[in-house]
């Protein structure tokens, strides 16, 4: 099916009006899906200054709205997950984005489409204004403050959570360890009689170090024929440097010499 374009201003100053692409929702039979049949109207090209307010009650002339689902792009449905925090990992889907409006009735999807011969809807009003410019970044970053008491406790909480977690994984290591599997292996662990070392770069060189000294003791001299021959040739040639030293310590002494009879 074509999508059906619907008109929408964002006030009555607006002249030239912005178009959103609409139509009924529906999947292959057997495939898996969040969106009810017959009551979602999938939407397209929602502009950034849009929300979810804002398509409610777009839409809330042609019948009661359930629920409105934006996301970046249409894709593979998938529940809406709970945030886990209020501070931390918040997503949001800059530019313009798409949206799944599930009515209660299946009557309001096909009202919805009627919309496409009408004049230009109107998003913001005066009881519900939709904030642009700089009354936009004005409420955003107030929306940014947090409240530092909030902030703290959910911190402390997620801190308790996580040292029970660890708590309980180094409980299980102790109670595993030295305890072969069904196949036999046994399962080392850095909580063990030997501790394995921290990677880190200076552990590292520190191994590095260590073992360089200890090839060096273990090196033998003298094992190969080619170690031979070059420590001959490193014998003859401290030979003969030492030789030339004293030609020439004699015959500087040989100058020297003078009679002295008394």
């Amino acid at each position: 099916l074509s999508h059906l374009a619907i008109p929408v201003k964002l006030s009555k100053k607006q002249q030239s009006p912005h178009f959103l692409y609409v139509k009924e929702h529906k999947v292959r039979e057997g495939t898996n899906t969040t969106h009810p049949a017959n009551r979602t109207l999938f939407v397209l090209n929602i502009p950034p200054y849009c929300t979810k307010a804002c398509l409610s009650r777009l839409f809330s002339c042609c019948s009661s709205v359930q629920s409105v689902v934006m996301c970046e792009k249409p894709g593979p449905e998938e529940k809406p997950k709970t945030p886990k925090s209020k501070f931390f990992n918040l997503k949001t889907v800059p530019g313009f984005r798409v949206a799944y409006v599930v009515f209660k009735n299946p009557a309001g999807v096909q009202a919805a489409k009627s919309l496409s011969l009408q004049g230009p809807l109107e998003l913001s009003s005066e009881n519900h204004p939709v904030k642009t410019g700089i009354h936009k970044w004005i409420a955003s970053y107030a929306a940014s403050l947090v409240d530092q008491a909030e902030l703290k406790a959910e911190v402390d909480t997620f801190m308790q959570t996580y040292d029970q977690k660890i708590a309980e994984e180094e409980a299980k290591a102790e109670e595993e360890e030295g305890i072969p599997d069904k196949e036999g292996w046994v399962k080392v662990t850095r909580k063990g009689r030997r501790p394995g070392l921290p990677r880190t770069e200076a552990a590292s060189l520190r191994v590095l170090e260590r073992e360089k000294r200890k090839r060096a003791r273990k090196e033998l001299l003298n094992f190969y024929a080619w170690q031979h021959r070059e420590t001959k040739r490193e014998n003859i040639a401290q030979l003969r440097k030492k030789f030339e030293e004293d030609k020439q310590r004699i015959a500087l002494m040989r100058a020297q010499r003078k009679f002295r009879p008394y």
